[in-house]
């Protein structure tokens, strides 16, 4: 009999077993659809967070490149001239030096003359498009703009760290230097 007793028990923690499996089934397929319904809405929030920096990081970065084009543009423009008014500049040059010489005949006053008004409207146009001479005479030192090729000492008329001689003018196509002035300095 208690062999009887035995089995009847592990019939009856057998059906209890069961029958919590059973209702842990039940509550697992009731709760399911709404864990899966929960879990998709976590994964679809994660995707769309990460498709919303991605877009954000996109637009950034195309801002960041419309802005750098725009100003690389911009030094393009602002210094378009550069190559023409350096090749210019040594005509300008000769043009100075013809003019600097003494004439005494007529044929040779009307040559300066001619020479003259080449070299006024070369200057025009060089100053129309913002090259400008950098005046260096009697003006302090500055290496920036100045390319010293001598020294001498300092005398009573001219002070120290001063251009006293300019062999080359030099010349600023708007801020930036296009050629240096080669100048003697007072040391």
């Amino acid at each position: 009999m208690k062999r009887g007793v035995e089995v009847a028990e592990e019939q009856k923690v057998a059906n209890e077993q069961e029958e919590a499996t059973e209702t842990k089934t039940q509550e697992i397929q009731e709760k399911d659809p709404m864990q899966e319904a929960n879990e998709k809405i976590a994964q679809l929030e994660a995707k769309y967070a990460e498709m919303e920096d991605k877009y954000l990081r996109s637009q950034a970065e195309m801002a960041n490149m419309h802005t750098r084009f725009k100003k690389e543009q911009e030094q393009l423009l602002k210094y378009e001239g550069q190559a023409l008014a350096k090749a210019i500049l040594p005509v300008i040059d000769n043009l100075n030096r013809a003019l600097s010489i003494e004439v005494s005949d007529e044929g040779s006053q009307q040559l300066k003359r001619g020479i003259e008004m080449v070299a006024n409207d070369m200057n025009n146009a060089l100053t129309n498009n913002n090259v400008t001479k950098i005046e260096a005479l009697g003006q302090p030192f500055d290496p920036t703009l100045h390319q010293a090729v001598k020294t001498v000492e300092a005398s009573e008329d001219s002070q120290k760290e001063t251009v006293v001689e300019v062999f080359q003018d030099g010349y600023l196509l708007k801020d930036r230097v296009l050629r240096p002035a080669m100048v003697v300095v007072a040391q």
